[in-house]
């Protein structure tokens, strides 16, 4: 399966708030070798990396125990605040490994329900980290809610017009074209539109630089977590550029050998949660001859 020639995107593989979290969950583990050491959830969403945790001892629960002993991590897509209150109470010790960006659309939601606002929250309905930010912003007002198309919209669209203000919050990891829509169809209907373009900068160059490395290349293969939505949304952007592969990691390459040797320029790209050993050897498998 030998190609001639194979780019990798610089933006490929952990961001900060995923290398903070991993590094910090391991450290947490290392300075405290006595102690319980959870995580709320899936710390990332790489099975691979789930379970390097879990051989050195830090275990993933998905629900919180009436009674905790030691650390709970709260992972980079962040909690609402009833959890966090359930977690103090249940006797564990929180640390917060809120991802920073996170943070911040989390605030803003909060701010824009404050001032009254109908509040938009561009992003999967289901995912960890859009729940965490209704949750923030529903402390504040009962006008929340969550759509990644326009017609998850058009129920509320006589309540949009009475209210007339209507402000935009976006997951960080969604596309800029899902917001551009959005926000053309509040604008057609509210009086007030006020966005916050709180797309990450980290997933906003990774799309970026993934497009232009599509535009030259005959192949696309994106590395990463089918539960991963910016890994997702990344195979999602390219294939509208370039023939493009999803993959998890190399094993799956054996299921496009033939897309593989008939293609001459090979671009491979990566999620944010996609460890650098699981994309080298990607990379590796495709240079074998």
């Amino acid at each position: 399966m030998n190609s001639q020639n194979i780019k990798l995107a610089k933006f490929a593989g952990f961001c900060y708030g995923v290398k903070r979290a991993v590094d910090t969950a391991i450290n947490l583990k290392i300075e405290n070798p006595n102690k319980n050491i959870y995580i709320l959830g899936e710390l990332i969403h790489n099975t691979d990396v789930i379970d390097e945790l879990e051989s050195i001892g830090i275990k993933t629960i998905y629900e919180v125990p009436e009674q905790g002993d030691g650390i709970c991590i709260v992972r980079s897509h962040g909690e609402s605040p009833e959890v966090f209150q359930k977690l103090v109470k249940a006797g564990f010790e929180v640390v917060d490994l809120t991802c920073p960006d996170v943070k911040k659309v989390q605030q803003r939601a909060v701010e824009l329900a404050k001032n009254n606002y109908f509040v938009v929250i561009v992003g999967k309905s289901n995912h960890p980290e859009v729940v965490a930010i209704k949750a923030n912003a529903c402390l504040y007002s009962d006008n929340v809610v969550v759509a990644t198309a326009v017609e998850e919209l058009k129920p509320y669209e006589e309540q949009i017009k009475k209210h007339k203000k209507a402000g935009v919050v976006v997951q960080t990891t969604q596309m800029l074209s899902t917001l551009n829509l959005i926000t053309n169809y509040l604008n057609s209907i509210a009086k007030e539109v006020l966005v916050h373009n709180t797309i990450c900068q980290s997933t906003a160059m990774r799309q970026k630089e993934a497009k232009e490395l599509a535009e030259e290349s005959d192949l696309m293969i994106v590395v990463g977590s089918k539960k991963s939505a910016n890994t997702s949304h990344l195979a999602e952007i390219l294939k509208d550029c370039t023939k493009t592969i999803h993959i998890e990691n190399d094993s799956e390459l054996s299921e496009y050998e033939n897309f593989i040797r008939n293609s001459k320029e090979i671009g491979i790209t990566a999620g944010a949660s996609t460890p650098q050993n699981v994309i080298n050897k990607v990379i590796n498998k495709l240079k074998e001859e």
